[in-house]
């Protein structure tokens, strides 16, 4: 009898947990109906819907709204971005900034938006005369070539930038190098464009203020291979001596 009487409140104990499980599910069901349907009444869906009907009609009206919102976010995000490039392109870099952060905020993966937000803070630090602002403006800059580049690895146009920047503006040549090499290494080597040049002269640089001449000497040697403007040849033969100078002193 005593085992009978313990199945007995065994099952008893189980019907009371199901009972709580279940009540539970349903508080939950009906808050979040609630909470639904407030959502609804602040969508201005008219009062609180009651029946399956009313509640049916009040859910598309809500998908409405929503859908109207998302509609609204996207001209925004456009607008912001054509502001943006526009305030970019004349060379507007303060009013860039601000606009390149509105559109980034509805856009936080458009990998070009962070390039041209990096270009417009190295150029605004630049321009202003407190250091602690200039540092900012670098930071900024750093931060968003990075952030392009971590978005999209085979976008180029951030490690250039960002090779120009630790080389001219932070004093970090080391961590220029391999943002210059990447970037050559992955320019079509068929038809070098003048910014491959560019690119070229600056990691020479990069590598004679990190203390590597020989490497220095490679890249003024490589452009003098492969330029075909003559005051770039005299250029790179005139930095070439220089540093040869400086090897065999």
């Amino acid at each position: 009898m005593k085992i009978k009487n313990e199945v007995v409140i065994g099952i008893v104990v189980l019907i009371c947990i199901a009972a709580v499980v279940v009540g539970i599910g349903v508080y939950r069901t009906r808050s979040r109906q609630a909470q639904l349907a407030a959502q609804i009444v602040a969508l201005g869906a008219g009062g609180t819907p009651t029946g399956i009907e009313d509640l049916r009609k009040a859910i598309a009206l809500y998908e409405e709204k929503i859908e109207e919102h998302v509609k609204d976010a996207e001209k925004r995000a456009s607008y912001w971005k054509i502001l943006a490039n526009r305030l970019y392109d004349k060379g507007l870099h303060s009013d860039a900034l601000d606009a390149l952060q509105e559109a980034i905020v509805y856009m936080p993966e458009d990998t070009a938006l962070y390039y041209m937000q990096g270009v417009s803070a190295s150029i605004m630090a630049k321009s202003v005369s407190a250091s602690s602002q200039q540092a900012e403006y670098y930071a900024l800059a750093e931060a968003s070539f990075l952030r392009s580049i971590a978005l999209n690895s085979k976008y180029l146009r951030p490690r250039y930038s960002l090779g120009v920047l630790y080389t001219f503006d932070l004093n970090r040549p080391t961590d220029a190098i391999p943002h210059l090499e990447l970037y050559l290494e992955q320019s079509p080597n068929s038809t070098p464009m003048a910014t491959d040049i560019n690119a070229m002269f600056v990691l020479a640089r990069a590598y004679y203020m990190a203390g590597d001449n020989q490497r220095a000497v490679e890249w003024y040697d490589h452009i003098i291979a492969n330029t075909k403007d003559p005051a770039q040849k005299v250029e790179a033969d005139n930095n070439k001596q220089i540093v040869l100078e400086q090897m065999y002193r």
